[in-house]
């Protein structure tokens, strides 16, 4: 709604939501779907279930609930990694549930609601961006329906990570496999202003 205000003398409003990002959307599944069905409905912002996504770390019974709603909101799953020795390092959701019954679950969702998936996978220096792991993750997700999104790393001085050097060619290693890939077009890196730089480079900031 504020944003919405804030294009209105612009002529443009919302017209894609993707809800994600800190807190984990299906732990909140009730309030998350309530507000889908707000946002759709003809009384509310009319935004279509099609340009909704909602994005998980891998919550399985969440999924299947998710699945048999049988909606045509979109589904993102952040995946990282192709097996759990490297998943485990990055999510420790995965200990939960692993990589094998993730896999498991997504095609159930396909099966119910014959929508194709998103994949997030965040490219990380020396950790999960080897040509090796590509063809493992190629290897994993053959034959769904679904692409994989490939994002560059936000660098932050938190933590040893490094953004990957290797995009292109971890790129070209699916598209060779005939994997349905991207790399996401990215805003605000070089001003330590993308996805998690923000919050890091103010933690201890005491505002005004």
């Amino acid at each position: 709604m504020m944003v919405n205000r804030y294009l209105a003398a612009t002529g443009e409003r919302v017209s894609h939501i993707v809800v994600m990002g800190i807190g984990e959307p299906l732990d909140n599944f009730e309030n998350v779907i309530n507000f889908v069905n707000i946002i759709n409905d003809s009384k509310g912002y009319q935004i279509g279930v099609r340009h909704i996504t909602i994005s998980t770390c891998g919550l399985i019974p969440k999924i299947i609930q998710f699945a048999d709603l049988k909606t045509q909101v979109n589904l993102a799953i952040s995946l990282h990694a192709p097996n759990n020795t490297i998943r485990n390092q990055l999510m420790p959701i995965n200990k939960a549930y692993p990589v094998e019954k993730l896999m498991d679950v997504v095609r159930y969702y396909i099966e119910q609601t014959n929508r194709r998936v998103t994949f997030e996978y965040i490219l990380i220096e020396d950790v999960n961006d080897s040509r090796e792991t590509a063809l493992e993750l190629a290897k994993l997700i053959r034959g769904m329906n679904a692409y994989v999104n490939l994002i560059p790393y936000n660098t932050v001085a938190e933590n040893g990570y490094q953004r990957s050097t290797k995009i292109n060619q971890f790129f070209e290693t699916l598209q060779q496999q005939k994997i349905n890939c991207i790399v996401r077009r990215e805003f605000g890196h070089d001003i330590d202003a993308a996805c998690g730089q923000l919050r890091a480079k103010n933690e201890g900031i005491i505002r005004k």
